[in-house]
């Protein structure tokens, strides 16, 4: 069987196709993954032994230099997230068996229409609950076309979401479908998720109700352990030169001049609690100014390998950051930013194996008062007892569903 993933995004985009990848190989399968051109993915991908073919522009400069929730420039980006799938993916799917693609709606739908222009099954995945359609939740919203505050009904929200991405997207992507022969699609939401989208979120952690759409929860996509990298030397000397420390770390997320507010509020924090903090540079560059013995900064890490060797996450709320903490049975505080990151917040605090920060202006104070419940022996023995509900076939699971269904 031949595979191609298509992926674009930030690192918690990448990593679950990459887990998926690794799960397939294992199946025997031919696995291509089309993935941004950064460095960081080119190497992930090459550390698990799957080829790569490179897809749209590189996202960190994008992620770092847009602002959050601006729409300038958003129509030229999507049309080259659409003009990337018609181009080198088509060409990677070429007699492949199935394609499965993740990523903004510009890229699921054409990614979709490549699929069916070339007659191989084609799989949506998401690894956030929140974009779906249900009657149990509003939609986020899109950049630029803000939902109406006044509108309470989710059906409606949904409905009204649906024409927003058509006018949004609807004639972009019908240009690109007439030149490959295609015709216009009249909803581009319901056509890139189809009406069995993948839902790569663990069950107990993000539970799905039952709705009117069918979708196929498998749980969250983490690379096997084998395919875990050591941690860094450095790293592993100082966990272990003194007691578990905190984790700090904000991913992807575009924290623009806040950064060096936040990265010393959260290190005063920790301190003020007579923790050791490991810090994540991640793409907002964090760098705590004073240093000492008792704070390490870090670059990219394995959070499977270091997760659970940590006192508590202090994260931003992204799906994979908390899926690997509470894989991990670590606590954690979430300081959400956007998009689905009040969610996992949510759930974080509703599971009570950690605590959701409600400030968008981080204090010393205020992540301390977070931090406290979360070092609590009581939050360490609910995230241990979740540690082992959280399922860790995710990955193998979707894996042998495509290779039962991609001959469809």
């Amino acid at each position: 069987m031949r595979v191609v993933l298509s992926v674009y995004g930030a690192r918690g985009s990448v990593e679950p196709m990459a887990a998926l990848a690794v799960r397939l190989r294992e199946r025997g399968a031919e696995v291509r993954v089309c993935a941004p051109p950064d460095e960081e993915f080119t190497e992930l991908l090459a550390a698990c032994g799957v080829p790569s073919v490179p897809a749209g522009a590189p996202v960190r400069p994008l992620v770092t230099t847009v602002e959050p929730g601006s729409a300038a420039g958003l129509a030229q980006r999507a049309a080259d997230l659409m003009g990337a799938q018609f181009g080198p993916v088509a060409e990677a799917a070429e007699g492949c068996d199935a394609l499965v693609a993740t990523g903004p709606l510009p890229v699921t739908a054409a990614a979709r229409s490549v699929a069916d222009r070339l007659g191989v099954r084609y799989v949506y995945a998401t690894h956030t609950p929140v974009v779906l359609p249900a009657p149990h939740q509003p939609p986020p919203g899109r950049r630029g076309r803000p939902l109406p505050p006044d509108v309470r009904d989710n059906a409606e929200l949904w409905d009204l979401d649906a024409r927003l991405a058509n006018d949004m997207f609807g004639a972009m992507l019908g240009a690109f479908r007439d030149s490959a022969g295609l015709p216009p699609v009249d909803d581009v939401r319901g056509y890139a998720f189809t009406d069995r989208p993948w839902l790569s979120a663990d069950p107990v952690l993000s539970p799905w109700p039952p709705t009117g759409l069918g979708v196929v929860q498998t749980g969250a996509w983490f690379r096997p352990r084998a395919a875990v990298r050591p941690l860094p030397p450095e790293v592993a000397a100082f966990l272990e030169a003194g007691p578990p420390p905190v984790y700090v770390g904000f991913g992807s997320t575009p924290l623009g001049t806040a950064a060096p507010g936040i990265v010393r509020a959260a290190v005063e924090a920790v301190r003020a609690r007579g923790r050791r903090v490991i810090v994540a540079r991640g793409w907002a560059g964090l760098d705590p100014a004073d240093g000492g013995d008792d704070c390490l900064t870090v670059g990219e890490t394995d959070h499977q390998a270091l997760f659970a060797r940590v006192a508590a996450v202090m994260h931003h709320g992204g799906a994979g950051t908390t899926a690997a903490a509470a894989r991990a049975g670590a606590p954690q505080v979430v300081v959400a930013r956007s998009g689905d990151q009040p969610y996992w917040a949510g759930r974080v605090a509703a599971l009570g194996i950690g605590t959701a920060h409600d400030s968008q202006a981080p204090t010393p104070a205020s992540l301390a008062a977070a931090l406290d419940p979360a070092l609590r022996p009581e939050t360490r023995a609910r995230a241990e007892a979740l540690r082992h509900t959280v399922r860790r076939d995710g990955a193998a699971k979707a894996a042998l569903l495509l290779n039962e269904t991609a001959g469809r």
